[in-house]
């Protein structure tokens, strides 16, 4: 966090407390959306691309602000969405979050901006656009390339400067404390902007959350696929969890010792892939955890895996290539560029490593940290098999450089004393329920909920039920009612034989 002075600070305090006058509002740009019995404001904000380094030049950061339905009053609040990623726009999002927030439509703004590097604020580009299907070898090697293509601007794609871009789109609309809804990545970056710009969070939403401070080999999520695994058996009836479990760790087992070969369909052209624990390790932690609880009469992908783990187990491995295929297959067909989540990663996330050390004494490092984990606490996986499993994180960013770019972002815990609500789906083994009680610890007094039957991220259940909670807490600034949570049922799962 920057260091300020006390007229620097009392001149914030002051901004907050006598918003500036906005400035004029300019002819809506061909990219503002629209909505519904709402007028739109659309415009862009420049912002230096590293602060202090003009010859880097500036970036445009673009807003939408969906005024509140009722302007002849002066809005109750003003509610700042981050979707997540990194690389999420908010703009693209804005039917979503405009459908979600119309019980508050009345009285309250929704202020959309597009990350620096997203969207209509200068959508990043550094070659990276398939990160699926190479070996983490190759990976590793992205990733430096993206460094190089980048360049010195790679340095102003960080957390900090984001969310200090908020902030000067506050300041610029006149807006005074704002409430701040962060959803998946979104709860990492916006308890940097808290940290950073205290005087001026009302409140707080974090969904399918994780600390700042992070574990790098991603040992909550390695145990979260068997706790995941345990409750959609129990809760179903159509599985033993324990015998998902262990069958989960015969197929890893059987996986270390010999990769299967799947054939899976890129650009119209077959391919020959070899699905190995860590490919095992990313679909249960990732593909698996999303559109859980959406469709109650449809398995979703957790729901068909303890099937095909069971046929694995027995040496079968052609239900599970297929289904492990299919996913790659479809994350394959996005060939949207990763720049800006590559960059904001390797700038901020933590890493087993000192970013001061060479390539080569990194590597060291990392495997140091991958061989002195416990494996009891990787759960079904063997802990390198897991640690090298994210898109991002793991080893991703070990030639990631070292001159000019941020370090892992530290809190100082000093974060704002205002209400603050985290919420998890109870199946999600991305943003796990034990690394969102880590993120509503970081604050003074955050309430932490586990949303059941739901996944990455809860507000998608069938029944309305994450969503009501959302928008009351909102509206009340605390904790409602939460008796709803009783009647989201179970997600189907394929009965196991």
């Amino acid at each position: 966090m920057h260091m300020i002075s006390a007229l620097m600070a009392l001149t914030t305090a002051l901004s907050v407390l006598s918003p500036p006058t906005p400035a004029p509002v300019p002819a809506s740009p061909a990219w503002c959306p629209t909505a519904a019995d709402r007028r739109v404001e659309c415009a862009t904000e420049p912002r230096p691309l590293v602060a202090g380094k003009p010859e880097l030049g500036t970036v445009d950061v673009a807003y939408a602000l969906v005024r509140r339905k009722n302007e002849a009053k002066p809005a109750k609040n003003t509610i700042v969405v981050n979707p997540g990623g990194p690389g999420g726009g908010a703009i693209e999002a804005a039917q979503w979050y405009t459908k979600l927030t119309e019980p508050l439509a009345a009285d309250h703004d929704l202020l959309l901006i597009d990350p620096r590097g997203t969207g209509q604020s200068g959508a990043l580009t550094c070659g990276l656009t398939d990160t699926h299907l190479p070996t983490r070898p190759e990976l590793r090697r992205a990733a430096a390339r993206c460094a190089a293509n980048l360049g010195p601007r790679a340095e102003g794609y960080t957390s900090a400067a984001t969310a200090d871009d908020i902030d000067a789109v506050r300041r610029r609309l006149g807006v005074g404390k704002i409430v701040l809804y962060g959803v998946s990545y979104g709860t990492y970056l916006l308890p940097i902007y808290a940290e950073r710009h205290p005087d001026t969070v009302r409140s707080i939403l974090l969904s399918g959350a994780y600390p700042v401070g992070f574990d790098p080999l991603s040992a909550p999520s390695a145990r979260a696929v068997s706790l995941t695994l345990r409750r959609i058996c129990e809760r179903s009836a159509a599985c033993d969890g324990g015998a998902a479990v262990r069958d989960l760790k015969a197929v890893n087992a059987r996986l270390r010792a010999e990769p299967r070969p799947m054939t899976i369909t890129v650009n119209g052209r077959p391919r020959t892939l070899a699905l190995t624990e860590s490919m095992l390790a990313f679909v249960l932690s990732f593909p698996a955890s999303h559109a859980v609880g959406t469709t109650p009469g449809k398995a979703p992908l957790i729901g068909r895996l303890p099937a095909q783990l069971r046929r694995a187990a027995r040496g079968d491995f052609r239900p599970l290539t297929k289904e492990i295929g299919a996913q790659y297959e479809e994350m394959s067909a996005d060939r949207s560029d990763q720049a800006l989540s590559t960059a904001v990663v390797c700038n901020d996330y933590a890493r087993p490593w000192s970013v001061d050390a060479p390539v080569r004494e990194r590597l060291r490092q990392f495997n140091r940290a991958v061989e002195r984990a416990r494996p009891a606490e990787f759960g079904a996986f063997s802990p390198r098999a897991f640690a090298t499993s994210p898109l991002d994180g793991g080893d991703l960013c070990i030639a990631w450089p070292k001159t000019g770019t941020a370090r892992p972002y530290q809190l100082t815990g000093k974060l704002p004393d205002v209400p603050t609500l985290v919420i998890s789906g109870d199946l999600d083994s991305n943003t796990t329920d034990e690394n969102g009680r880590l993120n509503a610890a970081q604050f003074p007094r955050a309430r932490f909920l586990s949303v059941p039957n739901t996944g990455h991220v809860p507000e998608g259940d069938s029944t309305g039920c994450a969503i009501s909670i959302v928008v009351d807490f909102i509206r009340d600034e605390r904790l409602g009612g939460t008796s709803c949570l009783r009647r989201i049922p179970p997600i189907k799962v394929k009965p196991v034989r």
